[in-house]
């Protein structure tokens, strides 16, 4: 199974750069990982709040695969704690998924479109955190599963 870890916006910025090359970096040990990151829409700092995210929407599903397993991140979604999410990714990678997407939207969340076509929905949080912070959070809560999954050390439960 590979991972890719998707997002709006632009790449990482230097201050949370290192943790996210990091735990990006820990994780390949355990599967292909890669970021993709899908740019802001031209002249989008004017557009209303739906229109902006109905063309996030349109790139967003223009890069997912017809067999890619999509994760949406959203504050509606599913809660998980770290064993859960890892028992969660064993699962996945059990069906034999090709690719697991982890999405995270642009700042105003995600198109239904998108919602409607996410395999899961999970929320990291009911908390709202900066979209840096949240690929921080990501990428480290799918290396948290890899070590919970092999029964490694780095969770202590």
């Amino acid at each position: 199974m590979k991972i890719q870890l998707l997002c709006t916006g632009k790449e990482n910025g230097l201050n949370i750069k290192t943790g996210i090359e990091e735990f990006t970096r820990r994780i390949s040990y355990y599967y292909p990982v890669e970021w993709k990151f899908i740019p802001t829409p031209k002249n989008s700092t004017g557009l209303p709040e739906k229109e902006l995210k109905a063309k996030e929407a349109a790139w967003i599903l223009g890069s997912i695969k017809k067999d890619d397993f999509l994760v949406s991140l959203d504050e509606r979604g599913t809660m998980l704690n770290s064993v859960r999410l890892a028992s969660w990714m064993q699962t996945r990678a059990n069906e034999s998924i090709k690719q697991l997407v982890f999405l995270i939207g642009g700042a105003y969340g995600l198109d239904e479109s998108v919602i409607k076509r996410a395999n899961f929905v999970w929320s990291l949080s009911p908390l709202t955190f900066p979209h840096q912070l949240v690929r921080l959070i990501l990428v480290e809560q799918v290396y948290r599963a890899c070590t919970i999954i092999r029964n490694e050390k780095y969770h202590h439960a």
